[in-house]
């Protein structure tokens, strides 16, 4: 059960990743991954409130399975973060390229850490 609510959490995360991504970098006319910037940070506090939740009981696995790992872990992408570092690196933005690794790592890490941390301020 629990392979079947991963799947159907990734089958939503993966598009929506997509769209956001998308419709992000639409607004902004520059090759800086903003797209990828606003679906880690999203993904990130959104699985930082499941485990925080999940941390008090407030939050069943099953629930950490379908919106944790399956959407989160979908909408989330380390690798296109890394592909468009490095891309931008490569294109001679080194100082863009190195700003999205900082911001992206920084915020991602902080957006966990503030969903964690309401969690546990809303479920104690």
């Amino acid at each position: 059960m629990t392979v079947i609510l991963v799947a159907l959490g990734a089958a939503v995360g993966a598009p929506l990743r997509y769209l956001v991504d998308r419709a992000v970098q639409a607004r902004h006319g520059s090759a800086f991954p903003w797209g990828t910037l606003v679906v880690n940070v999203i993904g990130s506090l959104l699985l930082g409130v499941l485990i925080g939740g999940a941390a008090v009981g407030a939050v069943p696995g099953s629930l950490v399975a379908l919106l944790g790992v399956g959407l989160c872990g979908a909408l989330t992408t380390y690798s296109t973060f890394g592909y468009e570092t490095v891309r931008l690196f490569e294109d001679g933005a080194r100082l863009p390229a190195l700003l999205n690794a900082i911001v992206s790592v920084v915020a991602a890490l902080g957006a966990a850490f503030v969903g964690v941390t309401l969690a546990e301020t809303m479920w104690a």
